[in-house]
């Protein structure tokens, strides 16, 4: 972006703020922003030999220090594995614990909340020509650090369809600071196949679980969604998605009331706030094919939801990442390493760190 543009984009940006809408123009692909970033795969390694396997979801423990992270047992879905799929990494990439064993069949998105404890998203249902599937998916659930089921949300291998407080393969989860609950619900709304009538999402809960409220819709306006990929909350309590299928990044209220969007940030696979409004966007699909999201280059986006201009870019095509892969999660511990979990080409958790 030239500097005429970047003016112009933050002229916009604050204005916008006058009227409580965000919106930012956006005039080009950003595949050139500096990198100040060096990254390195195969940093965490997990026990006993065990190969990466597909991942996505990851986020940091309450020290600060610690990454949780999600390992598809060593391939692209947990049926009939009973591996851990959950792991906590320390500093050098040991792990340290693995919970998770038997619940899912396809965790996806996960959140660590104030008090240390892990929600995960299992994203999937059960296939009929599948056994091992039954009576999974479609749910999101919080465990203790030490792997106890504390609370389910959705019913274990029952589809919602939209319209109560059952799930459909729910993507992502975040908590507030009261303890209320949001689901990013519906996987398929990017897929070629959906229709108005498909699941996507958000859908607020409290702490103990009960139904508050569920808004968006299958669609491309304001407030609408095609896959609500990922979800976090930043320092102005404001609910963000990650609106995969519309590349576009949402805001929200926590009433579900719609803010406004920024389309600076490619297209959403997974996102991290720091406390500071500092967002790290990881992009995974813009270069599977031409369609998608044509110009735009897969990686991870750094940049400030003040006024939503794009600073820094870690290339996702650098020789850290397996080839074929990009990162789909994202999260960053206390001392700025950045961590990207493949979701393809074998799977790996690659660590970024400042020069």
């Amino acid at each position: 972006m030239c500097l005429s543009q970047r003016i112009l984009s933050t002229v916009l940006a604050l204005a916008a703020f006058t009227t409580s809408t965000v919106l930012i123009a956006q005039l080009e692909p950003i595949n050139n922003r500096p990198n100040p970033y060096s990254s390195v795969d195969g940093w965490a390694q997990l026990p006993d030999g065990r190969e990466w396997g597909s991942t996505a979801g990851v986020d940091i423990d309450p020290d600060g220090r610690h990454l949780w992270a999600i390992d598809r047992c060593g391939s692209n879905s947990c049926a009939g594995s009973n591996l851990d799929p959950i792991v906590k990494i320390d500093a050098n990439g040991n792990v340290v614990a693995a919970i998770g064993g038997g619940l899912m069949l396809f965790p996806h998105g996960l959140h660590v909340d104030r008090d240390g404890n892990v929600w995960v998203t299992d994203a999937q249902g059960p296939d009929p020509a599948n056994p091992a599937t039954a009576g999974k998916g479609h749910v999101v659930y919080k465990l203790s650090p030490e792997g106890e089921v504390l609370l389910t949300l959705g019913r274990p291998g029952v589809a919602g369809n939209g319209t109560d407080a059952l799930l459909e393969t729910p993507c992502d989860v975040v908590t507030d600071a009261d303890g209320n609950i949001y689901v990013g619900d519906g996987h398929s709304g990017q897929n070629a196949a959906a229709t108005p009538d498909t699941v996507a999402r958000i859908v607020k809960f409290d702490r103990n679980g009960n139904l508050i409220k569920y808004w968006g819709g299958w669609g491309d306006g304001a407030g609408q969604l095609k896959t609500p990929h990922a979800v976090d909350i930043d320092s102005r309590n404001r609910l963000v998605v990650g609106d995969r299928g519309n590349n576009r990044l949402q805001i929200f209220d926590l009433n579900g009331n719609y803010i406004g969007e920024f389309k600076s940030f490619s297209r959403p696979s997974g996102i991290y706030i720091t406390d500071d409004d500092i967002i790290f966007v990881a992009d995974s699909e813009s270069e599977f094919d031409n369609t998608r999201n044509p110009g735009w280059e897969a990686g991870i986006r750094v940049g400030s939801l003040l006024d939503g201009i794009v600073d820094y870019f870690i290339d996702g095509t650098v020789a850290a990442y397996p080839e074929g892969s990009n990162p789909e999660g994202v999260a960053v511990d206390s001392a700025g390493n950045v961590f990207g979990a493949v979701v393809s080409g074998g799977g790996a958790m690659v660590r970024s760190s400042r020069r």
